[in-house]
């Protein structure tokens, strides 16, 4: 495994981040409990030592699967990354959206990140995960309905308290950036990156680059787009969020794999699965500090974490960035 420090700090993570919003079952159909303690297990074994989650994922039961793999996995070899601003159980701040929870019952999301909110969320994280301190605590989204010196100013306190160690973001542009440094030092903006998806490379990534900004990338597969297993007409199990995303249309789809066509001979090559070229390619990528990666199971979890082991030659990226498509979607 490899590992990169996190902006300014001592705080490392490895490259291949666990992301565990999948095996939260919200917004990705089922998810087998004891499965994904196993994964999360399995990946701290190949040396997947960070782990990011939010409390919004499954309502509470993502974090509460990183804390049950916590009680097997030494607390002080890892580090959790969570977030907070997202919802399910207060109707403030900005509307985000409608959904359902893993019963099925309907329910509304809020983009809210006042200071009480933020501290009984840290509490309720904090608990779930079985922890006293979160290691990068990150607003999930903006919200547009706090001034965002109110905000910082909970998460700095969090940070005295010892509940905290750094602060980051997630999907803020430059200009968001900017002004959340006036109140706090952020570290790090998890942002969406994949070879599909490059929005945050015209702006947001030279920027994070030329102010010591990490970038998590998160979507890195493109929630599975990339491994080219996902074919016109797929048919995602009930309360997957993708059979209504833009990128699996099957028009979409097809020009997917149409590229992933021109990879697979490197892939075999490499003698490596498609996905860890891609993942390789995306933390070899500048500006990229790790890649954030979903696995259901041990052995999607160990595939992942392997993906370190790729080497890509400089006429390699040099090829797959030439073939790097503009996707319609």
């Amino acid at each position: 495994m490899e590992y990169r420090k996190i902006g300014n700090t001592d705080l490392e993570l490895s490259v291949i981040t666990f992301g565990s919003w999948a095996v939260g079952g919200w917004m990705w159909g089922s998810s087998d409990r004891m499965k994904a303690v196993h994964a999360i297990r399995a990946a701290f074994d190949e040396g997947v030592t960070s782990i990011d989650t939010a409390p919004v994922y499954g309502q509470g039961t993502s974090e509460s699967i990183v804390g049950q793999a916590l009680e097997i996995i030494p607390r002080d070899q890892v580090q959790i990354l969570t977030k907070y601003g997202m919802r399910w159980d207060l109707a403030k701040g900005e509307f985000a959206f409608k959904s359902k929870d893993n019963s099925g019952k309907p329910i509304d999301i809020y983009k809210y990140a006042d200071k009480e909110s933020i501290i009984k969320e840290c509490e309720d994280s904090l608990r779930r995960l079985k922890t006293d301190y979160i290691d990068l605590y990150q607003i999930h989204w903006p919200d547009k309905t706090t001034p965002q010196s109110e905000t910082f100013e909970a998460v700095e306190r969090l940070i005295e308290q010892g509940k905290v160690r750094y602060a980051g973001v997630c999907n803020y542009d430059v200009s968001l950036m900017e002004e959340a440094g006036k109140y706090i030092n952020l570290v790090s903006d998890q942002i969406p990156f994949s070879m599909v998806n490059r929005k945050t490379d015209e702006t947001t990534i030279p920027w994070c680059m030329k102010h010591n900004k990490s970038v998590l990338a998160y979507s890195p597969m493109e929630r599975g787009l990339l491994t080219g297993k996902i074919t016109p007409g797929y048919k995602f199990a009930e309360g997957d969020h993708r059979a209504n995303n833009s990128f699996f249309t099957e028009n979409c789809i097809r020009q997917t794999n149409a590229f992933l066509d021109k990879l697979r001979p490197l892939a075999r090559e490499k003698n490596v699965a498609l996905s860890q070229l891609v993942l390789r390619w995306t933390i070899d990528h500048p500006g990229i500090t790790v890649a954030l990666v979903g696995a259901r199971d041990s052995v999607q979890a160990i595939e992942n974490a392997h993906a370190v082991d790729v080497k890509l030659t400089q006429e390699d990226i040099a090829f797959i960035n030439k073939e790097l498509p503009d996707i319609s979607h």
